[in-house]
């Protein structure tokens, strides 16, 4: 109990030590930290909506997906449907990744197994918004096989990491 106060405070001293640093630096450089701060509003722009989106979706993981749905969907004896799920999220998924991080690991918390989430952010690599320019530059039959490519060894990425993790255990 001792240490875990210790650690909520470490945070707010650690705070207070940036704050105070910023502080320092603010008075010495004005026009630095001014741009600093400024790079700073510019990035929680980019950061914050994404980050809002993510708790919408735990939010509605915890209130929507209860472990007996998730593991009939995504589980062991999802079957075919939980490979063609984890391939079409992973293709339809969109913003950086570490923003599915936290959904995943919920879902994975609830049952999901861990080969459709392996599978889930190798096919991530297929980007629809970028598939006419790809088109455009290689042609329609390369895009198509490339394409195949991706989703096949999305899925044996997949077998592979689950078989991996099950040595491990």
């Amino acid at each position: 109990m001792e240490q875990s106060r210790k650690r909520r405070r470490g945070g707010w001293w650690f705070l207070a030590a940036v704050l105070a640093l910023y502080a320092v630096v603010g008075f010495t450089d004005p026009v630095g930290t001014e741009k600093a701060l400024g790079f700073f509003g510019q990035v929680m722009a980019q950061v914050l909506p994404v980050l809002g989106l993510v708790f919408i979706l735990l939010l509605l993981a915890n209130l929507l997906l209860d472990e007996k749905r998730i593991k009939r969907h995504l589980g062991r004896e999802s079957g075919v449907r939980g490979w063609l799920a984890a391939l079409a999220g992973g293709v339809l998924s969109v913003g950086p990744v570490y923003a599915w991080y936290a959904l995943l690991a919920e879902m994975r918390g609830k049952g999901m197994r861990s080969a459709l989430i392996a599978t889930f952010l190798y096919s991530r690599a297929l980007k629809l918004p970028l598939l006419p320019l790809m088109i455009h530059y290689f042609g329609l039959a390369y895009t198509i096989v490339l394409s195949m490519y991706l989703l096949i060894f999305a899925i044996i990425g997949g077998l592979v990491h689950e078989r991996i993790m099950s040595e491990g255990d």
